[in-house]
């Protein structure tokens, strides 16, 4: 997948065991998109009660 300037991707890979690792590439790592998909990331791993809700959405 390519990326515009002021696009960023959060890439969420899933092992056979369930661990979730995440990355974030953009072109432009600094940018607006780029610091959102940060945060976002940041949230997933250390918000547990996010972790819940989102587990509770997909029925887990």
């Amino acid at each position: 997948m390519e990326l515009n300037h002021n696009q960023a991707a959060l890439i969420l890979s899933a092992s056979e065991d369930g661990e979730i690792t995440m990355d974030v590439e953009s072109p432009d790592m600094n940018g607006l998109a780029s610091a959102l998909c940060h945060a976002l990331a940041k949230k997933l791993m250390q918000d547990e009660r996010f972790q819940a809700e989102l587990m509770e959405v997909l029925g887990r």
